[in-house]
């Protein structure tokens, strides 16, 4: 039997990295367009995608969102394109702006949590006005599950249709104060998404900071996606920066060939995910 193809999700800027952190993190919209297509050519299927204002800082504009969905569409064709709804880029219904924007997936946090050094608030109104908004413009959420709570929100929420279809979740391990990278708690993940959506439900994993590349091999081990990128882990390990988003792809490549692994397309990835394809 075949082992499933993996899906390779390259998150490209994030909120907080900047080029004093790393001179490779892409700012500019044509900036991240380059970065993602040399992570779409190193392997990567799906860009998940923060935009930045003029000064760099965290933004929810829609127009910026839309210049990089137009400009990631028409040099990495194909690729699956995740806007990001998180908190830290704006406040209230300003997170899910860009949903009109029709991308292929976006990102939905279920419920709160602590960051490093605040609160990462999602309240119940508007994670329901989100998934609504997801919903009338055919939008898949990727669920970021920073708690086991989480996967269980995301089950409540698919039974009553205020989420279409079987929930896509990603693990999310490693940031500060919220859940450290843990594997019997990543085994029990895996278990929970399993006896909750099914075997065959697909599931991601996301590490931060050093722990992204043990992430990567769990998820790759285990059956599941993988996410990297410059968002969540600037170096390549302690001494070294990571050159590129790509180089990180690149690394994650090197694990789906170790563990036997094959590295989905962007048709595989639309396939496994039911997405549609595009015109």
């Amino acid at each position: 039997m075949t082992a499933q193809p993996c899906i390779i999700c390259v998150a490209i800027t994030g909120s907080l990295p900047t080029k004093a952190d790393n001179p490779a993190v892409p700012i500019t919209v044509a900036e991240q367009v380059e970065s993602t297509h040399e992570a779409f050519e190193a392997g990567a299927t799906i860009a998940h995608c923060h935009v930045r204002d003029g000064e760099g800082k965290p933004s929810s504009d829609p127009d910026r969102f839309a210049a990089l969905k137009e400009g990631l569409e028409k040099h990495c064709p194909g690729m699956i394109v995740q806007l990001s709804t998180g908190g830290r880029s704006g406040a209230g219904q300003a997170r899910g702006g860009m949903l009109p924007l029709r991308p292929d997936m976006a990102s939905l946090s279920v419920g709160s949590n602590n960051f490093p050094t605040r609160v990462y608030e999602n309240p119940p109104d508007l994670v329901d006005w989100l998934a609504s908004e997801m919903r009338e413009h055919g939008v898949k959420p990727e669920i970021e599950a920073f708690d086991l709570s989480h996967i269980l929100q995301a089950k409540k929420m698919a039974d009553d249709g205020r989420l279409a279809g079987t929930p896509y979740v990603q693990f999310v391990m490693g940031v500060k104060n919220a859940m450290p990278a843990d594997r019997d708690v990543f085994d029990y993940y895996i278990h929970t998404v399993r006896r909750l959506f099914g075997d065959d439900a697909p599931w991601c994993a996301a590490g931060i900071g050093p722990n992204q590349i043990v992430l990567n091999e769990w998820a790759i081990s285990s059956g599941g996606h993988a996410r990297t990128g410059l968002e969540d882990n600037v170096r390549l390990d302690r001494d070294t920066l990571a050159p590129s988003n790509a180089a990180l792809v690149s690394r994650a490549v090197e694990l789906c060939a170790k563990h036997e692994r094959p590295v989905a397309d962007w048709r595989q990835a639309r396939q496994i995910l039911g997405l549609r394809m595009p015109a």
